[in-house]
């Protein structure tokens, strides 16, 4: 009996190009088959809360007519409410990409093909962004023709005109790409997943919570409330937002602030997830420079 060699090509440095890391590292996430698992489960609780969302909303309680704003929100609502559940999801996600290299030992590899090593982290950082894009915006996409009809329903009207509606929607996508990066340079850094995991889902979700809860019981401190709204949580929220609340929380009535409360507009919201995401990745890229694998 004869054996058959197989010819095995390695990939190095000098032979790898930009796009063929961005190729590479596109295989490895896509013969992931949890990862798709991951990726459908975000699907089906965007369409799956934004029905059952759209369903239930309704306006009966008011005895008067809701301005248009007020009906506008109410479309961004029903939508928005799952991502505060996918962040949660993509931000596991975005560890296990990077961090379940480390744990396998696979990294070793992906360093050695790429010595420069920051490429390799970009480049792999990059698929993952937008294969995450893709896939919240197909979410978003399927859930809008479902929601539109049944809030139609209970007497609510969505006017597909209103270019704050389609930035909301389109921001939602974006504060889940965010949320995932944040934890793709958490688990960069850490190199575990337990503590990566914990610590993405402590900084986007548990402590924005915990502060929020804190300044919401002292409501003289203008200074706490305007430092919780620097948080990812809080970023997203400003990023998702439309300006139809005040109508949609109390339809006719003006909406009273405490002076000096910073109201953050979308596109701050915007800016300060990316200043969030931009940090973290300096840490993680001079971790992996100083670091061995």
């Amino acid at each position: 009996m004869s054996a058959t060699t197989t010819p095995v090509f390695a990939a190095t440095g000098q032979n790898l190009s930009i796009g063929g890391i961005i190729h590479s590292e596109w295989i490895k996430l896509r013969s992931i088959r949890s990862t798709w698992w991951i990726y459908a489960a975000i699907v089906a609780i965007t369409v799956g809360v934004g029905a059952q969302m759209s369903s239930s909303t309704s306006f009966a309680w008011f005895d008067g007519e809701v301005a248009q704003t007020g009906q506008q929100y109410a479309g961004v609502n029903v939508i928005n409410l799952s991502t505060d559940i996918n962040v949660l999801i993509v931000g596991v996600l975005g560890v296990l990409v990077i961090a379940g290299e480390y744990s396998s030992g696979m990294i070793r590899s992906t360093l050695t093909a790429v010595p420069r090593r920051v490429p390799a982290l970009l480049a792999k950082a990059l698929v993952f962004a937008v294969v995450t894009f893709l896939i919240g915006a197909m979410a978003v996409a399927v859930t809008i023709p479902i929601s539109i009809p049944l809030l139609a329903g209970n007497g609510i009207d969505i006017r597909l005109d209103d270019p704050h509606y389609w930035r909301a929607m389109i921001g939602s996508v974006g504060y889940l790409v965010m949320v995932g990066l944040m934890a793709f340079a958490i688990g960069a850094f850490l190199r575990n997943i337990a503590s990566g995991i914990a610590t993405a889902l402590g900084l986007v979700f548990v402590v924005p919570l915990g502060l929020g809860l804190v300044a919401g019981g002292a409501a003289s401190q203008v200074w706490l409330h305007n430092l919780v709204a620097l948080l990812p949580f809080n970023l997203g929220r400003a990023l998702t937002s439309h300006p139809g609340y005040a109508e949609f929380i109390a339809p006719g009535s003006p909406l009273n602030r405490a002076e000096g409360l910073w109201v953050l507009e979308p596109w701050q919201g915007a800016l300060g997830l990316v200043v969030w995401v931009v940090v973290l990745f300096s840490v993680a890229i001079v971790t992996l420079k100083r670091r061995d694998a």
